[in-house]
């Protein structure tokens, strides 16, 4: 049964060891093997039978792209690894919820192959719709972006569970994975919902980027109404700073990302820290009061002021 199983998600039996399919590729071996690694497969015996003819084509195809001169040859890995560790996740977590669903369907072998044969297809092209969507999505704003968009100013923001070293050990495994479900759950819809978008999340935090900073203020403060208007999740810290990021490879890195990092770690729950440039990008803005704060030392910002922000009752 492991067999068949295995060969139904892979879409065909393994065939070739890494030499051949390096040679059917077109690629060198050592090529080959770096992209092995980078996607994030472990590394198999020289003479292992361990590859199948979509792994051929995937080379195969990866070759083609930097031949064409759409993939520079200087990021080929940094391609691979992000798209490996992201489709790492997103596999994990579709086989924990396909095995769930074998666990208690309790469907005998044979069927449990046949319905993994279905599904594999339609998880396919949904996922391929999604894909196209933000795709579609990303090359809208790029289009649209105005002159600080095209220099890559951003907000940038941290939302992150206040406790959460003492939730993980009072709660049993179940019951966390329950809370951090609800929680980048309750994320993703909020920062959406404002026109933002979510970079990652990592446990008890998450981080989100918007395209002005009254958007990243909406989201912050979505974040913690939310929070506040349910039962069965912890308090929020979030920090929000604005300016110029670096946006690689679906990641973002710099000292604005830094800044709301920093400010996360000195709020306090239930409230919503900013820095400097997001205070005056708002300054004048009817929805929203920023009190300015005393300053604070952090690792890397010794004279930080952060800003405490809140809805404009008196607009």
């Amino acid at each position: 049964m492991a067999k068949e199983f295995e060969t139904t998600l892979l879409g065909g039996e393994r065939t070739f060891t890494r030499h051949q399919v390096s040679e059917r590729a077109g690629i060198s071996y050592q090529r080959a093997e770096r992209m092995w690694r980078a996607l994030g497969f472990a590394t198999v015996p020289d003479d292992e039978v361990a590859f199948t003819a979509d792994d051929v084509e995937a080379l195969r195809l990866v070759a083609a792209l930097e031949d064409d001169g759409f993939i520079d040859p200087s990021v080929e890995s940094s391609l691979a690894r992000k798209l490996g560790q992201t489709q790492s996740r997103l596999a994990s977590w579709q086989s924990a919820m396909f095995l769930d669903f074998l666990a208690h369907a309790k469907l005998p072998a044979d069927e449990a192959i046949e319905v993994a044969g279905m599904l594999l297809p339609a998880m396919e092209k949904l996922q391929t719709y999604v894909w196209r969507r933000h795709l579609a999505a990303a090359a809208g704003r790029s289009v649209a972006a105005s002159d600080e968009l095209a220099r890559g100013i951003r907000a940038v923001g941290f939302a992150d569970i206040v406790s959460y070293t003492r939730l993980t050990r009072r709660l049993s495994e179940a019951e966390l994975g329950e809370l951090i479900e609800r929680f980048e759950g309750m994320a993703a819809d909020v920062v959406a919902q404002h026109g933002g978008r979510v970079i990652k999340s990592i446990g008890d935090e998450v981080l989100f980027v918007t395209d002005t900073a009254a958007q990243g203020a909406a989201v912050a403060l979505a974040l913690q109404d939310h929070v506040a208007a349910t039962d069965d999740l912890p308090e929020l810290r979030i920090g929000l700073a604005y300016g110029a990021i670096l946006i690689r490879l679906g990641d973002v890195y710099g000292e604005t990302v830094n800044l709301a990092a920093r400010l996360t770690s000195e709020c306090k729950p239930g409230r919503v820290l900013t820095d400097r440039e997001l205070a005056a990008a708002l300054d004048g803005h009817p929805s929203y009061h920023l009190r300015r704060l005393r300053r604070v030392s952090v690792r890397g910002y010794h004279h930080l002021t952060p800003y405490a922000l809140q809805r404009n009752t008196n607009p």
